[in-house]
């Protein structure tokens, strides 16, 4: 644990990997999978349960969704733990955080800020937990054991990890992450064997992040409040939970040929630039952006492998080039019917 430990502590202190995602963008993506969560437990296992909007979120709608009950556990320091709420265990130690609840309100619909508020203030309600709140520490892998649902925003440089153990113990998920995370071995046979899919977000999110985080030319700006933000183009959700979007299937209208359609030199595929330049009459194997992985349908396509180093792992069977020149990373497919 100690090397797991200190991989926290460094994503901890690289500000480019804190985003704190807005409470409008959670409310958006949950909206698609209401009736998954009645009578579940809900585990946000990367949440400060005084700050995060993913705490807020089911909180608010605790009695909406259903829930059977609800955990939040976060890693290290609060600025607001010990100045607006009481703590059990309310110490100086470095610890992290826990918020579990069960029913909590009588509201049939929405419950309110104030009423959360108070709640949140009584003594228990939240306390420290024995250790920082690493969530492949034994302590809060019990609440992961425990849940049926995750639903969360982690470090980008820990997502693999914690869809890791999400998988091992066959938990239900729903968490943003970067689209590079396609292509990562611990990722990409997940998604080639129909276990995991994007969800409805895909591409442009904006965040709040640290206030010492350091200004940037694009995708950054401060607001009215003082608040420092940025935007991610390739952002995602990634998920196991069913959802229409992953059965729509793709309008195909282009016709093959082999002008506009080359092959790579070194593996028997054609080239496609584009999503919607997919053409409705070949059945071979096509190179294909990254992003099919947002409109993939199984039952219209299957996944063959990526072109990316052609060394990366046993999926990466190929480096993408054509006429000697080198292209951007590729999801190989080919259609099923």
């Amino acid at each position: 644990m100690k090397s797991k430990n200190s991989n926290l502590h460094a994503a901890k202190n690289i500000k480019d990997d804190e985003f704190y995602t807005t409470y409008d963008t959670i409310e958006s993506e949950l909206s698609h999978y209401i009736p998954h969560f009645l009578d579940k437990v809900v585990l946000c296992n990367c949440d400060d349960p005084f700050e995060s909007n993913f705490c807020k979120y089911f909180l608010k709608n605790f009695n909406i969704l259903g829930l059977k009950r609800l955990i939040c556990t976060s890693y290290g320091y609060s600025a607001v733990a010990g100045t607006q709420f009481s703590l059990s265990n309310n110490d100086n130690r470095p610890t992290g955080y826990v918020l579990d609840v069960v029913k909590f309100s009588d509201t049939l619909g929405e419950i309110s800020d104030d009423e959360i508020s108070e709640i949140l203030k009584t003594p228990n309600t939240i306390r420290k937990l024995n250790g920082d709140g690493d969530f492949r520490s034994e302590e809060c892998l019990e609440y992961l054991r425990a849940c049926d649902i995750v639903v969360t925003n982690p470090p980008f440089s820990l997502f693999k990890e914690l869809v890791t153990e999400i998988m091992r113990y066959e938990k239900k998920f729903l968490i943003i992450g970067n689209q590079n995370a396609i292509t990562y071995k611990e990722i990409f046979p997940l998604i080639q064997n129909n276990k995991v899919w994007t969800g409805y977000r895909f591409g442009e999110m904006k965040f709040r992040v640290p206030q010492d985080s350091k200004p940037r030319k694009y995708r950054y700006w401060i607001d009215a409040t003082g608040q420092k933000w940025r935007s991610l183009g390739n952002a995602m959700w990634l998920t196991n939970l069913d959802n229409k979007r992953r059965h729509e299937w793709i309008a195909l209208s282009k016709l093959y040929n082999p002008d506009d359609y080359p092959k790579y030199d070194n593996f028997d595929a054609i080239n496609v630039k584009t999503i919607k330049d997919i053409p409705c009459d070949y059945y071979g194997i096509m190179g294909v952006p990254i992003t099919i992985i947002n409109k993939y349908n199984s039952e219209q396509f299957e996944i063959i492998g990526e072109a990316n180093h052609g060394s990366d792992n046993e999926f990466d069977l190929f480096k993408p080039t054509i006429n000697g020149k080198e292209i951007f990373k590729r999801i190989l497919i080919r259609r099923k019917v």
